[in-house]
């Protein structure tokens, strides 16, 4: 199993979850209001001056559609990535 945790502009959340069904992933945990600077967008602090929000999106899936999902988002960055779009993908040891 591994772990895919999308980080992504509030703005484009439905595109990612679209990216998600098209990985064939149905299940995923989602954190509103994330805030963050990345290297490629302005800072999303949801101030006057770094107005804006990111979402987390976190999915625990079998690895062919982790590597479906990694795929997809680095498809989307080439669109999206200016929006601020980054995936991380790690190993999970154990589910409980």
């Amino acid at each position: 199993m591994k772990a895919v945790l999308i980080v992504h502009n509030a703005t484009i959340d439905a595109e990612v979850n679209d990216l998600l069904k098209s990985a064939g992933i149905e299940c995923y945990t989602k954190f509103a209001d994330v805030l963050g600077r990345g290297r490629l967008s302005e800072p999303h602090l949801n101030t006057e001056i770094w107005p804006g929000v990111n979402c987390g999106t976190l999915v625990v899936v079998e690895d062919d559609k982790a590597r479906a999902a990694m795929d997809a988002v680095r498809r989307m960055r080439q669109t999206y990535g200016s929006e601020g779009l980054k995936a991380f993908l790690w190993e999970i040891q154990d589910i409980t």
